[in-house]
C-alpha cells in the first residue's frame, strides 16, 4: 500500500499498522501503560475464598469423607487449600467477610421471596442470625 498512488494520482495515505512489524499491533493501537491489578479487589477475593474454604472444612463431616460429594469436596478443599495457607487472611478480616455476605443475603431476601412466589418455588427457612 505505501508507495500506491490514489487514482488521482497523488500518493495514497499509508493504512494503519503499515511499517510495524508482523504480529504486533498498530502502532498508538495500545495504552502507553497497562492496568495494574485492584489490591483491593485482590484481597476480598483472598477473604471469600478463605470463608468458603473454612466452610468446606465444617462441611466434610457432614457428608462424610466416603461419600462421593464427601470426595469430591476433599478433592477441591484441597486444591483451594493452596491458595489460601493458613494464616495468610487474619481472623478478624474472615469475620468481617462473613457479615458483609450475612448483610447482603438479609437484603436480598425479600427480593429473592418474591422471584420464588412468582415462579411458585418453596420458600427455604432462614438461617438463625448469629448473636
Amino acid at each position: 500500500m505505501a508507495g500506491e498512488t490514489a487514482p488521482s494520482g497523488t500518493p495514497a495515505a499509508p493504512t494503519a499498522g503499515a511499517g510495524t512489524a508482523p504480529g504486533q499491533p498498530p502502532f498508538g493501537s495500545s495504552p502507553v501503560t497497562q492496568p495494574t491489578p485492584n489490591r483491593g479487589h485482590e484481597a476480598a477475593g483472598m477473604s471469600r475464598l478463605s470463608v468458603i474454604v473454612r466452610l468446606m472444612e465444617e462441611t466434610i463431616p457432614l457428608l462424610g469423607v466416603g461419600s462421593d460429594a464427601g470426595k469430591a469436596l476433599v478433592k477441591a478443599l484441597n486444591d483451594l487449600a493452596k491458595q489460601v495457607p493458613a494464616g495468610s487472611v487474619s481472623p478478624g478480616i474472615q469475620q468481617s467477610t462473613m457479615e458483609r455476605l450475612l448483610q447482603q443475603q438479609k437484603q436480598a431476601g425479600p427480593q429473592i421471596a418474591a422471584l420464588r412466589a412468582q415462579t411458585g418455588q418453596p420458600q427455604a427457612a432462614q438461617p438463625a442470625a448469629a448473636e
